[in-house]
């Protein structure tokens, strides 16, 4: 499983990395059978969020270590050393640009966003 990691490094800049989560084979909910499953991680909250269709925000860091889930609609971030990733339905922004320069951040297309964010902090 493959997430996008957006992070900001010692200057102040932020950019993006691909990120490889290790799953591995586990009795998760016996007596299913074992399925594939990262590490755990710690969280705080869980977010359920919508955004209109042109929703568009400026430049600014995330405020606290979070994940967001797509589930339906488009999004087009920017970090701020120019690079930009779609997000869609099923794809996963692990955003840890807590400090520096930040992000921009719109809704593309005409459907409305929602999604879910799993905050860390």
């Amino acid at each position: 499983m493959r997430i996008n990691l957006m992070y900001s490094d010692v200057a102040g800049e932020s950019h993006w990395r691909d990120v490889d989560v290790t799953l591995t084979e586990t009795v998760f909910a016996p007596p299913a059978q074992d399925i594939l499953v990262s590490a755990p991680e710690e969280a705080r909250a869980m977010v359920f969020l919508s955004m209109q269709a042109g929703w568009d925000e400026p430049i600014h860091p995330t405020p606290k270590r979070q994940t967001l889930f797509c589930l339906r609609g488009r999004l087009r971030v920017t970090t701020s050393d120019g690079e930009t990733r779609e997000i869609g339905p099923g794809d996963i922004l692990r955003m840890e640009d807590t400090t520096g320069k930040g992000h921009h951040t719109c809704v593309i297309g005409e459907t409305d966003f929602e999604g879910v964010i799993v905050q860390a902090e």
